[in-house]
């Protein structure tokens, strides 16, 4: 990209966030005394260490739209939407056992997805259960560290029934709620944005569009959760249910 190219620090700072991916020790430059990354500089730098992932042979399968409910904008401080990419490598079955070392600070959202069919338009629609690097290094937290982090996104878990489901079905749904040991920890609307999902993929086509990118069929993508996030632990049996129905699950060991 060019912002990469004509500010050295930022190809610095692309090799830096590649080896840190690499070591799941992410975003330790924000820990740092330095200057405020603007967020057209964070996308740039998102996008050249997505290229590097790609280059060592994973794959962009999709894209999640973030920060823009009210439990993570309260949660955080901060306000959206952003965007950052999903990964091939990442994407785990319901009913997986995850590993907890394998992630920085593991934890969890609930959240609805779609998938881009043929014509570009949603296809299908799914709940999944996001997974997170819950790791903030900064004095204080900002969407340019969001960002530069991939939006602090490490996977999800889709849900097996996702082939089957159309946007429609969702229609008269009311509740989305994460469950965790059993326990009801999170609840609330299916879609962060009032338009739903048809609002959160316009909005994503057109930021993609200002650094060049574009969604394409097949791609998943993450819609946005008004529910929180919340951290996990060794143990743990999380289920995301819609209208107290399980759709998707997984433990963590």
């Amino acid at each position: 990209m060019a912002n990469v190219q004509s500010r050295p620090v930022l190809e610095a700072l692309v090799a830096r966030q590649w080896r840190d991916y690499q070591r799941r020790t992410p975003g330790t430059y924000f820990a740092e005394a330095r200057d405020t990354l603007t967020l057209d500089e964070a996308y740039a730098v998102q996008m050249e260490v997505a290229r590097l992932r790609c280059a060592a042979g994973d794959a962009v399968v999709g894209y999640k739209v973030g920060c823009i409910g009210s439990g993570v904008v309260e949660q955080f401080g901060m306000s959206g939407p952003i965007h950052a990419r999903l990964f091939r490598s990442e994407i785990r079955n319901s009913g997986e056992m995850l590993q907890y070392d394998a992630y920085a600070n593991l934890a969890i959202e609930g959240e609805m997805a779609v998938r881009i069919g043929p014509s570009g338009g949603i296809e299908a629609a799914f709940p999944v259960i996001e997974l997170h690097h819950f790791v903030f290094r900064g004095p204080r937290k900002t969407l340019a560290e969001l960002v530069a982090n991939n939006g602090i996104n490490a996977g999800a878990v889709i849900s097996n029934r996702h082939t089957a489901l159309m946007l429609k079905d969702w229609t008269a749904s009311r509740t989305l709620s994460v469950v965790v040991n059993g326990i009801t920890i999170d609840a609330g609307a299916l879609w962060a944005m009032r338009g739903g999902a048809a609002e959160a993929i316009e909005w994503l086509r057109g930021d993609l569009g200002r650094f060049g990118a574009a969604l394409k069929p097949g791609d998943l993508v993450l819609a946005g959760t008004p529910l929180g996030l919340n951290p996990v632990k060794p143990g743990d049996h999380v289920m995301v249910l819609i209208d107290d129905r399980k759709y998707v699950e997984c433990r963590i060991s």
